[in-house]
């Protein structure tokens, strides 16, 4: 408890850019309501006959104050940029021991997060977010459903997820955690027993990376008292499209490394669920001295 305290007292919050990337996101306000990537379709399902540059708002006035808030924002990063890693002085970064990545107090901090589940594979899984009592965490909870859809393509069904919304910065440009300081993730959680997957979503340097996962398990003991869980970053093994990979590596900790962090369930037991979050934070734990938990392989 003493260590949950020191976080919440010392708190921190953290929240290339390409021609191309610029200028989607000046048009941002024109293409609020478009459609910039193709998104998943029901097997049988007929495509969108509308073209995505048909819902698009024209407005000039529209435009000009979004760029006037893109700039604003990049004045301020920059800022902060002059003032140090993360906008504290650079002795303050160095000597850092905690650090609280999301506290859930307010509907704004909620707003961070986004919830899924396998209704978009044709499930039947239901699963919700709200601010716990007295505002003091976020509720997560639901109903797991295993039931498979009937469509001849799908095998596996039931699980319900919570994602963190990437950052972004001035111009939509991708923002990332750098979280090198640390060697732990420390959480306070309050669950009804039933077991959860951490999930660390990375950035792809390359196409076939873009479903890589580094996961570790999350076991809630239930009952009315809170916990405090301690995840070394060494614990979490590599996985893509749901395969544990035989060559294994450690989480990179630098700022290119992160984009967003998740829990899932899919424990295979239908039935309601439910998980409470205090806070999300980093811990530098002097006592670990584990650097991978996991063998690595010599390549051939």
């Amino acid at each position: 408890m003493a260590l949950a305290v020191m976080l919440l007292n010392g708190t921190s919050f953290h929240g290339g850019c390409c021609r191309h990337k610029v200028l989607l996101s000046s048009l941002g306000p024109l293409l609020s309501n478009s459609k910039l990537y193709s998104s998943y379709r029901r097997p049988g399902a007929e495509p969108e006959k509308k073209l995505s540059w048909q819902n698009a708002d024209f407005s000039f006035k529209k435009s000009i104050d979004h760029l006037k808030t893109q700039l604003s924002l990049l004045k301020k990063e920059t800022q902060d940029y002059l003032k140090g890693p993360g906008g504290n002085p650079l002795s303050r970064h160095l000597l850092e021991q905690t650090r609280v990545l999301w506290q859930f107090r307010s509907q704004e901090d909620l707003n961070k997060w986004v919830i899924s589940s396998d209704v978009e594979i044709g499930g039947k899984s239901k699963v919700y977010i709200k601010l716990g009592s007295n505002n003091q965490a976020a509720l997560l909870y639901g109903t797991l459903n295993t039931e498979v859809p009937r469509d001849g393509e799908t095998k596996y069904s039931g699980y319900c997820s919570m994602r963190s919304r990437p950052e972004v910065g001035s111009f939509n440009r991708k923002k990332y955690y750098d979280w090198s300081n640390f060697n732990s993730l420390y959480l306070r959680v309050r669950g009804d027993g039933r077991p959860w997957m951490v999930n660390i979503y990375t950035d792809p340097y390359f196409s076939h990376q873009k479903d890589d996962l580094y996961s570790y398990f999350m076991f809630t003991r239930g009952g009315p008292y809170w916990e405090e869980i301690m995840i070394p970053f060494s614990k979490f093994f590599l996985s893509s499209r749901g395969r544990v990979q035989d060559n294994q590596h450690p989480v990179w900790l630098d700022k290119a490394s992160f984009l967003t962090l998740g829990f899932t369930i899919g424990d295979k037991v239908d039935g309601p669920f439910q998980l409470e979050i205090d806070f999300i934070g980093l811990v530098n734990d002097r006592a670990h001295k584990e650097k991978f938990a996991y063998e690595a392989y010599d390549k051939n």
